[in-house]
């Protein structure tokens, strides 16, 4: 597996390196080995899966507070999403950017999404399977989250028909870039 850099500090592009014969491919996934020599320490405690009906669903954005803020790592297993993840540690460098990737079955790229990251993605297709693997256990005390659509941000998300979206993503509050920032 190689990983790649973002423009956004300490997030990755994970991206497979098959080995292929006439039965299909085997690739690693994930190696906590290979990850740590890449400055990642990344600690599984919870994997997730999330199905999604329709093309333009939107999906975030979500994070959780400190102490129990967690890394993800997400992978689009089918169909196709386009993910995006907001820095929101106002001590880095890339504090308020955001960054988009298409993740698909097709490319078979996952992305690393650091602690202090706002995470969502879109939908690009009908049926997406999509598979997380977090470092901290859900804890809803500690769920937030900004709007898709908050103009401090001013991500581009790629056009549909449609874009479903749940009430509750629907209604975060917009994010003051001088006070709603992250410390971790």
């Amino acid at each position: 597996m190689l990983i790649l850099p973002t423009p956004l500090n300490k997030a990755a592009v994970i991206e497979l390196e098959p080995i292929t014969d006439s039965r299909g491919y085997f690739a690693r996934s994930f190696c906590q080995t290979e990850m740590k020599a890449k400055g990642i320490n990344f600690n599984m405690t919870q994997s997730n899966v999330a199905f999604n009906l329709k093309s333009g669903t939107l999906r975030g954005m979500h994070f959780q507070k400190p102490p129990y803020s967690e890394d993800k790592i997400v992978t689009c297993f089918s169909g196709a999403i386009y993910d995006v993840i907001i820095d929101l540690n106002y001590k880095s460098s890339t504090f308020g950017k955001w960054y988009g990737v298409t993740l698909s079955e097709e490319n078979r790229l996952s992305l690393y999404v650091p602690k202090g990251f706002a995470h969502g993605y879109k939908t690009l297709t009908d049926n997406t399977n999509i598979h997380y693997m977090v470092s901290e256990s859900y804890t809803p005390s500690h769920e937030s989250g900004v709007r898709w659509d908050d103009e401090a941000f001013g991500i581009e998300w790629p056009e549909s028909e449609h874009t479903f979206i749940s009430q509750k993503d629907e209604s975060w509050n917009a994010f003051n870039m001088k006070t709603d920032g992250i410390e971790l």
